[in-house]
């Protein structure tokens, strides 16, 4: 099993920033991929932004410029900047963790965090 503690939400105007956290514990494989997504009310869970294990970033095109998506493989750590915050950026946003194997081609355990609210006043 996996753990995923997210930390760093909260109320911010708009234009204005936050740093969210996910701190990963329990049997977590050398290969996995960690992300972030959000659910607005009324709407679907989407992608924010993940990153390998290796670095390799991936962004949801509405966060392109503005997101900084980051990991501290030593700490098992991730991290999302967020900058230029718009209202329709409110939401839940929940740490996520894939277990691959070896080779990246089998996916062994998909895990969730908690969530915490990010709520951007207009």
């Amino acid at each position: 099993q996996v753990q995923l503690v997210e930390s760093g939400g909260g109320l911010v105007q708009a234009g204005g920033s936050l740093r969210l956290s996910c701190a990963a514990s329990g049997m977590i494989a050398s290969n996995n991929v960690m992300g972030w997504y959000r659910q607005a009310p009324g709407k679907q869970r989407e992608l924010v932004a993940d990153v390998t294990t290796a670095g390799s970033t991936n962004y949801a095109d509405s966060v392109k410029g503005r997101f900084t998506v980051s990991r501290d493989n030593a700490k098992n750590t991730l991290y999302l900047q967020m900058n230029s915050l718009k209202p329709e950026d409110t939401a839940v946003y929940y740490c996520n963790l894939n277990n691959y194997n070896y080779n990246y081609r089998v996916r062994t355990g998909v895990y969730w965090g908690q969530g915490t609210q990010v709520t951007v006043s207009s």
